[in-house]
């Protein structure tokens, strides 16, 4: 687990460094020095995630970088990491990022599981407490996640340590934090950022909720469209259930109302607040100026609202991901500023895919939406000879685990998943459907994620006390939401590589910028960073496996670690 599987190959950094414009744009331009083997370990680490930012993004936009993310470009950049698992969702990738580990070992094998044991039968989201609350009203919590994270392994070894997780989604923030956590703060719509309950708010929080919800109570104009922009700007019609809604050139306007809170969310704007939270949350708490090293995790959510209520080949992502890149420069410029030596490591936990309505105008005519009667629902009431009557016998969505209902016992239950198998596999839109025993006979996959399977994609997510009695994948550009869908218009959550697909970038003054190509995993990303601090894993502590971050002749993996 912990070889390497390929020999470092180092790449130039394209076109040479842009001018700057300004004081945050300046303080951007800090080089990367030789390798100093003697050098001391970072103070500070700070994971940024952002949530669905694919490759496919990435690589499109790259060129037009010049503020956070041009700052990450001139480290080591490997584009072509890999969220391995097939459950390419929010909850299992966030938490790949700190624990090194794929979700069959963190527990969080979807955003939403079903069980029908325990203290409320049902739905269970991921970042809940089911022993309290009901699932619309759940109480947030980590009880689900079955590891640790980096952070809070350090803070065991070490209580002086500090932990802070700040995100727009509350899993994002608590899958990244872990466990034992100084400060965790999430967005929820109407309150701002909380944490668990009984926990006081800092200044910081107190400042930045106020300015979001004076934000969110005025009017907002459009945003700038950058040039580069313009050559995707097209209108596209998508219908919904109750309208047809027109995607492809929205610029972010906003009027005051009962929508304004979730169009916010949906901009630019969201990211900025997150930011500045952290930000404020660096300066008040000192972080990386104790005797050891702190923790900061930073879970951006604007991109992924932007690609569900747009898609991700409009104007809107494109002014999206030319805002995140100034947003990440001022948290770049604030790390700057403390004068901590930091390391800065950004990944996304998923990927994306675009609206099969555009896809189709663009050369992909194979791009549609899900059958309505792949529905676990209505498929289920094609088996509904076999169960018992008026009861739901298929739990799950058009795409992933899909569980069989709790009134289908012994011999029936058998006849009910042979039968749904039949059906799921006779259908032109499904690529591959397996059983629960099918996957858990299939070895945890090894080597280069980008050659595995569909088995072992599904391996990789599996977990034999939550996952589904069936885990079904539909064929590729086959969008899991429904004809005429009620409110998103895109989704992620396929094994194919454009939901899986991530970009993995280092940066610390003091390595050699490097570019690697061939593909790593963000269960690497934790195993790397432990070993930049000098905090020890065991062989077999965690999926993942150290990269060498040094692109000259230096290492910053220990030799166990090789």
């Amino acid at each position: 687990m912990m070889t390497r599987w390929y020999s470092r190959m180092v790449a130039p950094l394209m076109g040479p460094l842009m001018a700057q414009v300004c004081a945050v744009a300046t303080l951007m331009a800090v080089p990367a020095v030789a390798a100093d083997a003697g050098a001391p370990a970072p103070k500070l680490i700070v994971l940024v995630s952002v949530d669905q930012f694919s490759t496919d993004l990435f690589q499109q936009y790259r060129s037009h970088f010049t503020g956070g993310l041009r700052r990450l470009t001139e480290g080591a950049v490997f584009p072509n990491g890999y969220q391995s698992h097939a459950a390419t969702e929010t909850c299992p990738g966030h938490s790949t990022l700190m624990t090194g580990d794929h979700p069959a070992r963190t527990g969080i094998i979807a955003n939403d599981w079903y069980s029908f044991k325990g203290p409320r039968p049902g739905k269970i989201y991921c970042a809940e407490d089911e022993s309290k609350g009901s699932y619309k009203a759940y109480v947030p919590s980590d009880v689900h996640l079955k590891v640790p994270t980096l952070g809070e392994r350090m803070k065991a070894a070490d209580p002086e340590v500090r932990t802070v997780s700040v995100a727009g989604k509350d899993r994002a923030a608590i899958m990244m934090g872990g466990h034992a956590v100084d400060e965790l703060w999430f967005w929820k719509d109407g309150q701002g950022f909380i944490s668990y309950e009984g926990r006081t708010a800092p200044a910081a929080v107190t400042a930045v909720n106020e300015a979001a919800m004076a934000e969110i109570a005025k009017p907002a104009k459009e945003y700038a469209e950058p040039e580069w922009c313009k050559a995707i700007d097209m209108p596209v019609a998508v219908e919904r259930k109750d309208d047809v809604l027109t995607v492809g050139n929205g610029r972010f306007a906003r009027q005051p109302g009962p929508k304004a809170e979730a169009q916010w969310r949906a901009s630019p704007a969201f990211d900025a607040a997150i930011v500045d939270l952290a930000v404020r949350l660096i300066k008040d708490m000192k972080l990386g100026h104790g005797k050891s090293v702190d923790v900061l995790t930073v879970g951006a959510s604007a991109t992924d609202y932007i690609g569900h209520s747009y898609g991700t080949e409009g104007s809107e992502m494109c002014i999206q991901v030319a805002n995140l890149d100034r947003t990440l420069g001022k948290l770049v410029a604030a790390l700057d500023a403390t004068g901590v030596d930091y390391v800065l490591a950004l990944s996304a936990d998923h990927g994306g895919n675009d609206i099969p309505e555009r896809e189709r105008l663009r050369g992909m005519p194979m791009a549609a939406r899900v059958d309505d009667g792949l529905v676990s629902e209505n498929l289920g009431k094609k088996v509904a000879p076999l169960g018992v009557d008026g009861a739901e016998l298929l739990f799950g969505g058009g795409n992933g685990d899909v569980w069989v209902g709790p009134t289908v016992a012994g011999s029936w239950r058998t006849k009910v998943v042979n039968e749904a198998l039949a059906l799921y596999r006779a259908d032109p839109q499904v690529a591959a459907v397996y059983t629960a025993a099918e996957v858990a006979a299939a070895p945890a996959p090894t080597g280069a994620p980008d050659a595995w399977s569909l088995l072992d994609r599904a391996r990789a997510s599996f977990d034999p006390s939550r996952s589904g009695d069936l885990v079904v994948f539909l064929k590729p550009r086959i969008t899991a939401i429904p004809s005429k869908p009620a409110s998103y218009i895109a989704t992620h959550g396929s094994p194919w590589d454009y939901d899986r697909r991530v970009p993995i970038l280092f940066w610390r003054k003091g390595i050699t910028g490097f570019e690697q190509p061939l593909s790593v995993e963000t269960v690497d990303i934790m195993p790397t960073l432990a070993a930049l601090v000098g905090f020890k894993l065991a062989l077999g502590d965690v999926d993942g496996r150290c990269l060498d971050l040094d692109g000259g002749s230096g290492d910053t993996c220990p030799v166990t670690a090789q």
